[in-house]
């Protein structure tokens, strides 16, 4: 299966000192890049979530965010913490002092103060199971919905790569006229220029013309990068960095296809082919 690198998933639990978050947010990177945001008494458990993590994701830059909820502490039970408290009125006390202009302190922001709300003893053994088993259904849905739009980039790729195929099949039964054509022209104009005396030179000129135009080369390497790019697709898994490859080996073949361009229109056929390239690296770009 083909797998974006961007997506948002979130779990929660309730536990005796409130509601237990977790959230993970992907985006683009060129490699896996794990950023941690937890709260200091869940700390311990950022080995085991990166382990967690590690095996379902290859490739992204992955935010985990794991936390209680702000309102969480105001679970059945709570209480003040009266020490903490007093210390606080002190704080304030102090503060009114030197600033008299100064607002004093409100009930929410008191009850919001760290250490003011006495918590619920942390069972860290519990704590870090729920943990986990809240990271392996963040998980499970990061990578379903990475799965969904990883499918509609691999339609994407996949018309793109339709395209190019349309136009290479096009364009193949143009080249012996083309070339044949253009042969013709620069003949006429050498024997105007050098004059009918010097055919062997007129000769000469031709062949190693017709052995610039000739892009028989190109196509082959194009079709057959085309078809590395479906093999890719059907194939599946972290092939993000793989397709991206190909797709610069395809943009050199069209340069290279519109360089040699013996006629208009298979100098149309290349730039054609570069635009259908660029689509597809944008889209290859968000794939693992």
């Amino acid at each position: 299966m083909i797998q974006s690198m961007t997506g948002f998933a979130a779990a929660a639990a309730d536990t005796p000192r409130g509601r237990l978050s977790l959230e993970l947010r992907s985006v683009n990177a060129r490699f896996l890049d794990l950023q941690f945001r937890i709260a200091d008494e869940l700390r311990a458990a950022e080995p085991m979530l990166r382990e967690l993590i590690v095996a379902r994701v290859a490739r992204g830059k992955v935010d985990c965010r794991v936390f209680y909820n702000d309102a969480a502490a105001f679970t059945p039970g709570a209480r003040v913490h009266a020490e903490a408290l007093a210390r606080l009125r002190e704080l304030a006390q102090q503060v009114l002092k030197e600033m008299p202009q100064a607002a004093p302190l409100r009930v929410g922001d008191v009850l919001r103060w760290p250490g003011v709300i006495a918590e619920s003893p942390l069972d860290e053994d519990a704590t870090r199971r729920l943990a986990a088993d809240l990271c392996r259904k963040a998980l499970d849905e990061l990578v379903a919905s990475r799965g969904r739009e990883g499918a509609k980039l691999a339609t994407a790729v996949g018309e793109r790569i339709a395209a190019m195929r349309r136009r290479l099949e096009e364009v193949a039964p143009l080249l012996p006229q083309a070339i044949a054509a253009h042969q013709a022209k620069l003949a006429e104009r050498l024997r105007e220029a050098l004059g009918a005396a010097d055919d062997d030179r007129v000769r000469a000129e031709i062949a190693l013309f017709a052995a610039k135009a000739d892009v028989d080369e190109e196509l082959t390497r194009l079709k057959a990068h085309l078809t590395e790019v479906d093999r890719a697709l059907q194939r599946g898994g972290a092939v993000g960095k793989r397709l991206d490859f190909i797709a610069q080996e395809l943009n050199r073949e069209a340069n290279t296809l519109a360089s040699k361009a013996a006629s208009q229109e298979i100098g149309d056929c290349a730039l054609e082919l570069k635009l259908l390239v660029e689509q597809m690296r944008e889209q290859v770009q968000n794939i693992e």
